[in-house]
């Protein structure tokens, strides 16, 4: 190989070396932010807090001095924000500047849930560095970033933080590099996760960074940014309303609508704890439980579907099925929404679930989304002599006055429903089952966050728990000895 076509890539290494304790000029230099025509054409560069988080992990760097042979003490940092400040890019960066800066680096990339991993976080890490000036030393697939030259030591992966998967994060070490973690989302992660994780801070010169929205006053997150290990993390607390890339009007909307001191705008604006125990409706541990435990059903329970409509938008279709305690044993059938524009299609695959017989049972009842044109399919469902069906009306009353409004009501009785019963382990339910939030209601009611607000902070519709929680939209009795259905009441005033 000629010393033209080996003098670029040289360059490129001693401008990385130079970069080793400068992750801001890293930052600056590795990516062409205001080009014309480029990606960053409209950026001039990070953010202040990003700038200073940057700049604080480089003095951190030179003061540790690692010389390739003494383990240092890890680096550590954590940043609870509101919604939409930049930290999924920043989780990014870090993970760019390491891997770029550090021969033989090796790296974990974690969140919440698989769907916010995959589709937030690890996505985030494949897009800039795409954009990166050492994109062609890496090799980038959904499951791995890795050197050309050295897949199995110099590389960085995503994983699952489900607690059953907390093995994965062992074993990983670099004694003359830098072994690296990522949290992202990192308030609905189990201490187990992070427990596991700690063995990976013994060797080398580690580094181990949390980010996410605080959305429980309990947990390691909790403690890495407002409890008692928050001198060891020296946490970085950022308000949307500070940030350079945040809608500031929809925050003045959230502002005026919850209130400045409302849970929703703590976590969601401030960036700081709720006053409840939990912003998250449905905490993350109680899903978890759920996914791992075994039921057992009994013969006459009854089989119950519930149906979330999309009617042609990006969302899905969605059936679920659930018998007593049992939500796992029937897979869910999901159907996208551009298929349906044509309500035949949803009439006659409802028509062939309710015909079916489901592990040797027969659909008791059949609770459909009345949005949409909902009402019309359920009127040829019955028209077919499906009387099964029912329409349910998320934003009609609640039947029990500890909830809003009849969507509330069903997620309330779906959530006490979870300390018993059995899901499975499916992603995007389980993302839907932990995404919404709840708004402050002066009765004390519960009341869900919008789906509207839900996708104003990045967070898509719940289509998958909606549908489980429309099984629970009126309480289905034991089918009587005799084989026949036990009528469904007739004062449905909520539905």
């Amino acid at each position: 190989m000629g010393t033209a076509s080996i003098a670029p890539d040289l360059q490129l290494a001693d401008m990385m070396s130079d970069c080793y304790a400068d992750p801001l000029g890293f930052v600056m230099a590795a990516f062409s932010w205001g080009e014309p025509g480029g990606p960053l054409k409209d950026y001039d560069g990070p953010d202040v807090w990003q700038r200073e988080f940057l700049e604080r992990i480089g003095r951190e760097v030179k003061e540790h001095g690692f010389d390739g042979k003494m383990p240092v003490t890890p680096i550590r940092g954590s940043v609870s924000s509101g919604h939409g400040v930049g930290k999924s890019a920043m989780a990014a960066w870090i993970v760019c500047w390491v891997m770029s800066t550090r021969p033989h680096a090796q790296g974990t990339v974690t969140a919440n849930t698989y769907t916010q991993l995959e589709t937030k976080t690890w996505a985030a890490v494949k897009r800039w560095m795409g954009m990166c000036l050492t994109r062609s030393w890496f090799v980038v697939a959904d499951h791995r970033l890795y050197h050309k030259d050295h897949k199995d030591s110099w590389f960085c992966a995503p994983q699952s933080s489900k607690e059953e998967n907390s093995e994965a994060f062992a074993g990983q070490h670099a004694a003359d590099s830098t072994s690296f973690y990522i949290f992202d989302e990192d308030s609905g992660i189990s201490d187990t996760v992070h427990e596991v994780a700690e063995g990976g801070l013994t060797d080398g010169e580690p580094m181990i960074f949390l980010f996410g929205n605080c959305t429980r006053s309990t947990g390691h997150f909790h403690r890495a940014c407002f409890g008692a290990q928050r001198n060891l993390w020296k946490p970085v607390v950022v308000d949307s309303r500070q940030s350079k890339f945040t809608n500031k009007e929809q925050i003045e909307e959230w502002i005026e609508l919850y209130g400045e001191d409302s849970d929703f705008v703590r976590v969601r604006v401030r960036g700081i704890p709720p006053r409840a125990s939990d912003a998250q409706f449905i905490d993350q541990e109680r899903v978890n439980e759920a996914q791992k435990r075994k039921v057992a059903t009994l013969s006459d329970e009854p089989l119950v579907v519930g149906v979330d409509m999309a009617w042609g938008g990006e969302d899905d279709n969605v059936v679920r099925f659930r018998c007593g305690l049992d939500a796992r044993a029937i897979p869910a059938i999901r159907v996208k929404g551009e298929f349906t524009r044509d309500p035949q299609v949803m009439v006659t695959r409802l028509a062939d679930v309710l015909q079916q017989e489901w592990l040797g049972r027969k659909v008791h009842t059949m609770f459909l989304d009345s949005a949409g044109i909902a009402g019309p399919v359920g009127a040829r469902l019955r028209a077919l002599g499906h009387r099964n069906v029912q329409e349910i009306n998320f934003g009609a009353d609640s039947p029990d006055p500890k909830a809003r409004y009849m969507r509330d009501y069903m997620w309330m009785k779906m959530k006490d429903w979870l300390l018993r019963g059995a899901i499975s382990s499916e992603s995007q339910l389980e993302s839907d089952l932990v995404a919404p939030g709840v708004r402050p209601d002066r009765q004390q009611r519960v009341w869900l966050e919008s789906k509207e607000d839900m996708k104003r902070r990045g967070v898509d519709s719940p289509d998958d728990g909606d549908a489980l929680a429309l099984t629970f939209a009126a309480p289905i009795a034991v089918p009587k000895r005799d084989g026949r259905r036990t009528p469904m009441p007739q004062n449905w005033a909520w539905s």
